[in-house]
């Protein structure tokens, strides 16, 4: 097992990747299978993931992607998806928990407090999709570096080309785009920028 610290430490944003190393399906599972294990809303876990592995489909996205050539380069490409409706009673994750004791009038509550308080606009829908499918995507990242894989996130993108793409409903967001595979060693990669330190970052009070 492969220490933590060392999981951060080693993680880059690699640009360049190997198009003939392959990702084992096996592998491939295990890693989105280990990274659901990120926190969620009420573990609504308001998300989904595209795996985009055929040729045809890369070039469907590299080109709704700024033509970024990681796109085609890494075996796989994943889409992370995040559902603006994840917290309404149509999410299967509510009859779980009424399975484990919780009762209808309870899951109306939270779900009328969520649609009253915490998410009444539609910016704060997208909000609520964002930040779940975010922690989905981080986690993705750092179990593909204990698998030994490497990843690239991508924000450069026109979702609504992506979305139509790939028939993603309207109520979706497509939040990044994830390149993965293995670096191409036979491409440099540079050093990592300079990170701010915890006096940059940090308020306390």
């Amino acid at each position: 097992m492969k220490d933590l610290k060392e999981i951060f430490e080693s993680r880059r944003s690699v640009n360049y990747f190997d198009p003939n190393k392959q990702i084992d399906n096996k592998v491939l599972k295990e890693i989105i299978e280990l990274s659901t294990l990120a926190p969620s809303c009420f573990n609504l876990q308001p998300w989904e993931v595209l795996v985009i592995k055929s040729e045809e489909w890369k070039k469907k996205l590299y080109n709704e992607a700024c033509k970024q050539d990681k796109v085609l380069e890494a075996p796989v490409v994943l889409a992370i998806i995040g559902n603006t409706r994840g917290f309404l009673r149509e999410n299967p994750i509510w009859d779980e928990k009424i399975d484990k004791g919780a009762t209808e009038e309870e899951i109306q509550g939270y779900i009328n407090y969520s649609k009253t308080k915490l998410f009444p606009s539609e910016e704060k829908k997208v909000a609520f999709a964002a930040r779940n499918s975010s922690l989905l995507a981080m986690s993705i990242m750092y179990a593909a570096k204990y698998y030994g894989l490497d990843t690239h996130p991508m924000i450069g993108f026109d979702e609504d080309k992506v979305k139509e793409v790939f028939s993603i409903d309207e109520d979706k967001i497509v939040t990044m785009l994830i390149a993965l595979g293995y670096h191409d060693e036979s491409k440099e990669l540079k050093p990592r920028g300079k990170r701010l330190g915890y006096n940059d970052i940090v308020k306390e009070f």
